[in-house]
């Protein structure tokens, strides 16, 4: 099968499409003919080499990517739920930026919803859902999302805001009304943050999640008063400072079902950027590296 692989670390230029052997589904997995799939920032990272301390080496040659939606062409040994020919959303053991790929966690995709925001939806949805419970965000409580904009903070707002809360979200100023829409207060980037977090909620700050990853934590640590209710899924200084890295995902399937079915009626929104052939991957992932994409960026096999 065609499929995006890489024998070194690098920049963008090491992804190439190659020929690799299809994988056939073992026991508790299911096969997709991949319709489509995700570029996540974690997935450059990765190909760079600079999560190696937290994820460990990669194994060469490596078909990166973890999230997809497809069609079921094969059942593993014990599979159950499931038919051959069903369309359904995943999290890939295989790497998804290939015409075929493998997973055990998976959920089906309802018929109203288009395959770009299927592939987008696991990786998003299983983020948020998972800070949110860690820092018990909850009814009249009030949550500063760094990163707001960005496809897995844009969910974490919508989820958050579902909870009850009010949410203060950063983001550079041509989304902040994107972050309205969804129900977010906006706050700029850059010097004089806490100001304007404090000026934007001055009932104070409950809690803080950290998307963007970047140089914000010292604020937040100020504007908590230290560092309890403080999550973070981007910056491994979190380690340093004594603050919560959320990393370890979960089986998702059960409640990805019932997000997609919000998604499917219009209740949970997921941006799209574009959309590559899968030859363009190491396009893909100029876009997404210089964190300008609005939205998700996603390969078409």
């Amino acid at each position: 099968m065609k499929a995006i692989s890489y024998e070194e670390y690098g920049g963008p230029e090491v992804l190439r499409l190659a020929e690799v052997t299809e994988p056939h589904a073992g026991p508790g997995q299911v096969r997709l003919r991949i319709v489509a799939a995700a570029v996540n920032p974690i997935d450059f990272k990765i190909r760079r080499g600079w999560v190696q301390e937290m994820m460990g080496p990669v194994s060469f040659p490596a078909v990166p990517g973890m999230e997809a939606a497809g069609i079921v062409d094969e059942l593993g040994e014990g599979v159950t739920g499931v038919s051959l020919g069903d369309e359904v959303m995943a999290w890939t053991e295989t790497g998804a930026y290939a015409e075929y790929a493998l997973a055990s966690d998976f959920a089906p995709k309802p018929a109203g919803l288009d395959w770009e925001t299927a592939a987008a939806l696991p990786v998003a949805v299983e983020t948020s859902d998972r800070a949110l419970g860690e820092l018990a965000v909850g009814p009249g409580e009030t949550l500063l999302l760094h990163g707001a904009a960005s496809v897995v903070g844009s969910v974490g707002v919508q989820l958050a805001v579902a909870r009850g809360a009010t949410v203060i979200g950063t983001a550079s100023e041509s989304n902040h009304d994107y972050l309205r829409s969804l129900g977010a207060i906006p706050v700029a980037y850059g010097d004089g943050l806490a100001d304007r977090v404090r000026a934007a909620a001055p009932q104070g700050i409950d809690a803080v999640y950290d998307v963007a990853g970047i140089d914000a934590l010292d604020v937040s640590v100020e504007l908590r008063g230290g560092t309890d209710r403080i999550v973070t899924i981007s910056d491994p200084r979190a380690f340093e400072l004594g603050i919560t890295f959320s990393g370890d995902s979960r089986r998702f399937g059960p409640e990805l079902t019932e997000y997609a079915r919000l998604a499917a009626e219009g209740r949970l929104r997921v941006r799209v950027d574009r959309s590559f052939p899968l030859a363009d991957a190491a396009q893909a992932h100029e876009l997404s590296e210089t964190g300008r994409a609005r939205g998700k960026v996603l390969l078409r096999p």
